[in-house]
């Protein structure tokens, strides 16, 4: 049997805030927000570092309701703790602008995995964010050694 992602007993964060971007987990109720963000920015997201194998964004778009799968199932991930979805809003209006993904990884040397976009209006923050994410990690996170892909 593998090991848990995060150990028993962890509680896992629930918040990052910042004074550019506020992190709270993903859930069916981003959907509208979570579609209209990375669907007006899939060409910068599959721009982004952290997005290596070219399959997301769907360059064809999403339906409502299959955005809305992918929430509820990021959403039951993080209730099991097989992995931590976090939507990241604009501190001034609540919108969405990007999101972050922390996973177990297969890749050598490493325990956990880590990808992160911030929708194209908002490029500058895409570095700030995965640099405070990797922070973040280090920090209140049981993990030692994040693959950031390339970050």
């Amino acid at each position: 049997m593998a090991a848990p992602f995060v150990p028993d007993g962890f509680e896992p964060p629930t918040a990052l805030v910042t004074t550019d971007f506020r992190l709270e987990p993903l859930g069916p109720h981003h959907n509208d927000a979570d579609l209209a963000a990375w669907s007006s920015s899939i060409d910068h997201i599959r721009a982004t570092k952290g997005y290596p194998d070219g399959s997301w964004p769907p360059p064809e778009g999403m339906t409502p309701e299959r955005n809305l799968a992918d929430l509820i199932r990021h959403a039951a991930d993080f209730t099991a703790r097989r992995g931590f979805t976090f939507t990241v809003l604009d501190p001034s209006d609540g919108d969405v602008i990007g999101c972050v993904y922390i996973y177990p990884t297969r890749q050598p040397d490493h325990d956990v995995e880590v990808q992160s976009w911030v929708r194209a209006s908002h490029a500058g923050l895409d570095t700030p964010l995965a640099d405070a994410v990797a922070a973040w990690l280090r920090a209140d996170w049981p993990w030692h050694s994040p693959y950031r892909y390339g970050r």
